[in-house]
Formats: structure tokens, C-alpha cells, sequence
């Protein structure tokens, strides 16, 4: 018979842990990072000011978009060059729904967490 977790533990307080991401043929491809940048070039409307508020360089938010636009059937971030303004770039309806289903991923992760830290108070 198994002996309850909590008791072939040491006295002091215990959590369950983790990170989380999507990949795609074990490479990761979305995460907070990610979420993030594209979360900030749609309040901005530019890569280059996304990328400054992130303290990410350029090359690298430009690295993560390429990868990201590879990863949909549709791309998640459009750029448009030139122009009065200079150009900009936006997030497509699917690059929202993909932040949104990682929003409530990371919420049920969560709720997992916190479940398997209280089994190990028990």
C-alpha cells in the first residue's frame, strides 16, 4: 500500500510547478513571449515600438513573427510598408484567438497547479 505523498516528504511547504507552451514538432512555438509581442503590436500598431517595450530586439521580434506566420494556415501578424505614415503592422482575427485559447490553457494549467499543490498539504 502506498503511503500518502505528503508523508515521504520533508516538513515545509511544497508546490506543483511548471511552464507552458505550444509546439510544433517539439519545437516551441507559443508561449508568454510570443502572446506578448502580439499583444503589443496590435496596441501599437508597429514591431519596432513592440519589440522596445519588450526590451527584445528587433531582429528577434521579427524571428518570433516569422515563426509564428509559419505556424498558422493564415498569417498572425500583417505588415504593410510605406505610405504617409510609414506602413504598421496588425494581428489577425486568428492571431486574437489563438492569445485568447492560451489565455484560458494557462488558466486551467493553473488550476491544475494550485490542485496537485493542495494534495500535497493533505
Amino acid at each position: 500500500m502506498e503511503k500518502p505523498i505528503r508523508t515521504i516528504l520533508k516538513e515545509g511547504r511544497f508546490n506543483v510547478n511548471g511552464s507552458l507552451w505550444l509546439e510544433h514538432e517539439g519545437q516551441r512555438f507559443f508561449g508568454p513571449g510570443p502572446v506578448e509581442l502580439l499583444e503589443r503590436i496590435a496596441e501599437t500598431g508597429s514591431i519596432k515600438q513592440a519589440a522596445k517595450a519588450m526590451g527584445m530586439s528587433y531582429k528577434k521580434a521579427w524571428d518570433l513573427i516569422n515563426n509564428l506566420n509559419k505556424m498558422g494556415a493564415q498569417p498572425f501578424v500583417h505588415t504593410a510598408t510605406g505610405g504617409e505614415k510609414g506602413g504598421g503592422s496588425t494581428i489577425s482575427d486568428e492571431a486574437r484567438q489563438l492569445i485568447a485559447y492560451h489565455r484560458q490553457l494557462r488558466e486551467r494549467f493553473r488550476q491544475f497547479l494550485e490542485q496537485e499543490s493542495n494534495r500535497l498539504k493533505q
